[in-house]
């Protein structure tokens, strides 16, 4: 064989290997972690279980369907058992996550949350006294959503669109009864799969009172 052509293939082969192996490095090895189901889902649901309780206060009462004329008049009915709030509390509610931030000084799913995290705090300080601090990236880019934020997005949209059903049977047969939760991620998202993630809270982790 061609001594050339046998190069070719050995750094051919050498590349794969290597672009393997970044694969497979590609979360831990590099620092970055990103979510799993039951972390996206918990979020999922506490972001559109937010929106809705948003949303709810209004006691505003709409028209809906279509008439051919002015003689007949539309159908009310109260905004807050309307398929108009549950649209609006959808929308959008997937880059409610782009708020989030990752505190990595956490080990569980309470890593993502609102608010800067002890690490960055503690960075910001520094350089706020004038320490020089390098951490690879601009410091205007400190702040933007992390590689598993955006992930993250990526994922909730994902979930949701598969679990659009479960999400509205709860809405129109569960709402009052049943937490978004456990309807959602529990019986439809998770399928039997792990959920301890939904009963670990900042403050009381593992008390599943706080469900």
């Amino acid at each position: 064989m061609n001594k050339s052509i046998l190069l070719i293939l050995v750094l051919f082969s050498y590349s794969s290997y290597c672009a393997n192996e970044v694969e497979v490095k590609s979360e831990e090895d590099v620092g970055v972690k990103y979510a799993n189901r039951c972390e996206v889902c918990k979020i999922l649901a506490t972001e559109l279980q937010s929106r809705l309780e948003e949303t709810g206060k209004s006691h505003d009462v709409i028209e809906i369907g279509y008439s051919l004329d002015d003689v007949q008049p539309k159908k009310k009915t109260k905004y807050q058992k309307s398929e108009l709030r549950l649209i609006e509390s959808l929308e959008g509610v997937c880059d409610k996550i782009l708020e989030y931030n990752i505190h990595k000084e956490r080990g569980d799913s309470t890593r993502f949350a609102k608010g800067m995290s002890q690490t960055f705090k503690t960075l910001h300080g520094l350089v706020d006294k004038g320490v020089k601090v390098d951490l690879g990236i601009p410091l205007e880019l400190w702040d933007k959503p992390s590689a598993e934020i955006t992930h993250m997005k990526t994922q909730c949209e994902s979930l949701l669109e598969e679990n659009e059903e479960a999400v509205e049977d709860w809405y129109w047969n569960h709402q009052g009864d049943t937490d978004l939760k456990l309807h959602l991620c529990t019986k439809h998202a998770l399928q039997g799969t792990d959920d301890s993630c939904l009963y670990e809270n900042l403050n009381t982790k593992g008390d599943k009172s706080e469900l």
